[in-house]
């Protein structure tokens, strides 16, 4: 064999010894990663690093339970409805209400009505009737009275101050259809269903939510809103009702 034939085999030997201990010490981390060991995040840790996956588990579902995930994962849950018809009895828009973390997310669609804003409440009595009695005033006559006046829990304040079931005020474009995604703390769907249930209602006119600046004076002297004002926005007639109930 010539010189550089021998040369050449040294070469490839000397190689292939210094791949030795690098297959050795794979082989040992297979080893190790098979007998049962732990993975784990902590700092200088010799143990295998943690898998994580943003996707769940085959055959779960996710319910929100990661941070940031609860909006998705609540709102999939069981929630309630509402059809709202006008005083003819004719379907003019849907809502939907769903537990979202914290909050109730409502979201309401109308088609049908006069462009403008609309003063959008629950009010407390599950009942829309057209030309009917106010249960709080016999005496008082009209479309969805059957309501009763604005839906009011037993935590809220209402001395000027916004009820439990004063929402966002809907806004009709001048096709006659409305889209409102809103969200509140001021009560659950659980309450909205006790009792005698509730009903949601699209007045004729804006609400004002009681915003009457000191600098208007009423008549006898009282300045600020009157006692109507503050119970209703005087956001006027209610030209659609819908009785909220388990979706």
């Amino acid at each position: 064999m010539t010189q550089r034939s021998l040369q050449h085999r040294s070469r490839r030997g000397s190689r292939w010894l210094a791949a030795v201990p690098m297959v050795a010490i794979a082989a040992l981390g297979l080893t190790a990663c098979s007998n049962g060991e732990t993975a784990t995040n902590e700092p200088n840790s010799t143990s295998v690093p943690a898998v994580w996956s943003a996707a769940p588990q085959p055959g779960k579902v996710d319910n929100g339970a990661q941070p940031g995930a609860g909006a998705q994962g609540d709102a999939a849950g069981a929630g309630l409805t509402a059809d709202l018809v006008n005083p003819a009895g004719s379907k003019v828009g849907t809502a939907t209400f769903s537990q979202v973390g914290d909050a109730v997310q409502i979201r309401v669609t109308a088609e049908g009505l006069a462009p403008g804003f609309h003063g959008l409440h629950i009010h407390s009595v599950g009942k829309c009737e057209p030309h009917s009695q106010d249960p709080s005033d016999p005496s008082k006559i009209g479309d969805f009275l059957s309501a009763g006046p604005h839906f009011t829990n037993s935590s809220a304040e209402t001395d000027n101050v916004m009820a439990s079931g004063d929402l966002t005020s809907l806004q009709v474009g001048a096709d006659g259809k409305a889209t409102l995604v809103t969200t509140t703390t001021a009560f659950t769907l659980g309450e909205l269903t006790a009792g005698k249930g509730t009903a949601l209602v699209v007045h004729a006119g804006p609400d004002n939510f009681g915003n009457i600046p000191a600098r208007y004076t009423q008549a006898g002297g009282a300045t600020g809103p009157d006692k109507e004002t503050a119970a209703t926005g005087d956001a006027g007639a209610r030209v659609a009702c819908g009785v909220i109930t388990a979706g």
